[in-house]
């Protein structure tokens, strides 16, 4: 119990692990824009924004730009090599269509 005259404070402890769920659960956006200018004239303007989330949260989001990064997915090589054979194949069929006579 406090004693008159004393301040009482409420406290609440999370752990490293705790506040890293929660914000992965809900998600974190940080954003901010640097802009250089001289003499009135815009040299440079940078926008940064960054998404902290899960990754089951960022596909609720419908953001999923990793699935198809080459850098970073398996299926993205397989995608790439077929939108390759599918671009040969449209070419083909332009030049046939370009030789026939009209």
């Amino acid at each position: 119990m406090a004693q008159p005259g004393q301040i009482v404070h409420a406290t609440q402890s999370s752990s490293l692990a705790d506040i890293l769920e929660r914000i992965l659960d809900k998600g974190i956006v940080i954003a901010g824009d640097i802009k250089i200018s001289l003499a009135d004239i815009e040299l440079l303007d940078i926008k940064i924004r960054l998404l902290i989330a899960s990754v089951d949260k960022a596909k609720e989001m419908g953001i999923d730009w990793w699935e198809s990064d080459p850098a970073l997915s398996s299926r993205a090589g397989v995608l790439e090599q077929e939108n390759s054979l599918l671009r040969e194949r449209l070419d083909r069929l332009e030049a046939s269509m370009a030789a026939m006579p009209s």
